[in-house]
């Protein structure tokens, strides 16, 4: 595979610190897979509320379906890209400011959403387990919250190799634990532990709402996957993006696949499905119904390095994201800025810390648990409009560089059937979502055409016109 670079600072020029190029096809699989696995510990089973248990085993294969398109779709643009920013950075050189503007503004607060969600969660899970060990004191969440995100934003500050060979580790551990749930109720042997009677699909709880249940059920399959797509953000930082990012986000892929069909399995067959539909910590709940004490301590630890190492890839993602717009102007340049010593961009990363504290305190200090629910609606609609941004953009990018005039380090097959089963099921998705947050949906988009709005009237005079092709690749004719 061919490596391309990016043309990210003057080689050399001490003033001007690059981002460094240190990560494996290895870091890439803990980044993706590490802030889209916490949904398999909890947040895919409302689908179970929503169309049943095989309503939710048919959203998790087809939402899978739509988050392999868009895997390939980003491999092949991001190996030719290799750009902090990810979709933000293809958008500038597809499309143009106003929609790299958007796509860095849905990439930043998805992720720094799902980060004060996840901080939020962390929180819940120590002081549930601050219960669990006895403790008669009724523990406060503000401190574990607020601490969670500072300990995660400096060690991302310190450098990304740290950071994600520890995503590494601890979303290696928390799969790990899932594999060992499934081990530990012989799951190849359903009459041992599991419950037959679970996994029956009978209208009962197979399909108790019929197919308008199974679509509304579209949405809550995001969880198993939400995120993958963020490996494009670490692809600047990359010794060879064009290998790196093909191997680590499809690998990635597979795992959370495979995580997803056995933690349903395991959930379905262990779990009354009026219960496992409203459950918080679906898998923990799993392992407490074996009565095993092994699983159940496995099963919390996993959950609680899952949170952690979800947060810690938000942080990266979402600080790419505000850095890679403030380096070109669509921000104030100041944020733009690379530490000299540790080549991070700190601060990105600094400025958004007290942003996911803010959204993560505020459903406690309001009382309001409802709020956490609109914090991660919020993040999964972002994430929802820059899927349906990213067909077109495939489009696009194959018209400005067909194929054979420039190396691709990984080549999407059958154009274009992938791109039209993308927008097909992403079509399908904003349905299901519309049916269960119309509201919030209508909201967003409201939200995003008034920045769209100040972008155009306030600051794209600023925007560096220069910066607007930076990829180490031949201009198109007319561009």
């Amino acid at each position: 595979m061919s490596s391309v670079e990016i043309r990210s600072a003057p080689p050399g020029a001490e003033e001007h610190p690059s981002l460094r190029k240190v990560l494996s096809p290895m870091h890439i699989w803990a980044l993706g897979v590490g802030i889209v696995l916490v949904g398999e510990f909890m947040g895919w089973n409302f689908a179970v509320e929503k169309g049943g248990t095989y309503g939710a085993l048919i959203a998790a294969w087809v939402v899978g379906l739509l988050y392999t398109t868009i895997v390939m779709i980003n491999s092949e643009i991001t190996s030719t890209m290799p750009a902090a920013g990810g979709q933000y950075a293809q958008a500038k050189h597809t499309i143009g400011p106003l929609m790299a503007f958007n796509v860095g503004l849905y990439l930043t607060l998805a992720y720094t959403m799902l980060e004060a969600a996840n901080a939020n969660v962390l929180s819940y899970l120590l002081t549930t387990l601050a219960n669990l060990m006895g403790s008669s004191t009724t523990l406060s969440p503000y401190p574990f919250v607020t601490l969670a995100i500072l300990a995660l934003a400096w060690l991302n500050y310190r450098g990304v190799f740290a950071t994600l060979s520890l995503n590494f580790l601890i979303t290696g551990f928390a799969f790990f634990t899932i594999i060992a749930l499934f081990v530990g109720v012989q799951g190849w042997n359903p009459g041992a532990e599991l419950h037959l009677e679970g996994l029956a699909g009978t209208a009962a709880n197979g399909l108790p709402y019929g197919w308008l249940g199974v679509i509304a059920a579209f949405q809550f399959g995001m969880w198993y996957y939400l995120g993958i797509e963020g490996t494009a953000q670490a692809a600047e930082e990359c010794r060879s993006a064009s290998r790196s990012i093909p191997i680590g986000s499809m690998a990635g892929m597979m795992t959370l696949v495979i995580a997803a069909t056995i933690t349903w399995y395991v959930c379905a067959a262990l779990l009354p499905w009026h219960y496992l539909g409203v459950s918080i910590t679906p898998l923990f709940d799993a392992a407490r119904v074996t009565g095993s004490n092994v699983l159940m301590v496995l099963l919390l630890i996993g959950t609680l390095c899952a949170t952690l190492a979800s947060a810690n890839g938000c942080i990266n993602d979402a600080s790419r994201a505000w850095f890679a717009m403030a380096r070109d102007r669509y921000l104030p340049e100041w944020f733009g800025a690379v530490h000299p010593k540790y080549h991070t961009p700190f601060r990105s990363i600094v400025f958004l810390v007290p942003v996911a504290i803010a959204f993560a305190l505020l459903p406690v200090l309001l009382n309001d648990p409802t709020l956490l629910g609109t914090v991660i609606t919020f993040s999964i609609l972002s994430g929802l409009l820059m899927y349906s941004f990213m067909g077109p953009n495939f489009v696009r990018f194959r018209r400005l560089w067909p194929m054979g005039s420039i190396p691709r380090g990984y080549l999407l097959p059958y154009h274009p059937i992938p791109v039209i089963v993308l927008m097909a099921l992403v079509a399908v998705v904003f349905f299901a979502t519309f049916l269960g947050y119309g509201t919030s949906l209508l909201s967003i988009l409201a939200f995003y055409f008034l920045a769209s709005v100040w972008f155009v009237v306030r600051r794209y005079k600023y925007v560096s016109k220069g910066a607007q092709f930076t990829a180490a690749l031949p201009r198109p004719r007319g561009y």
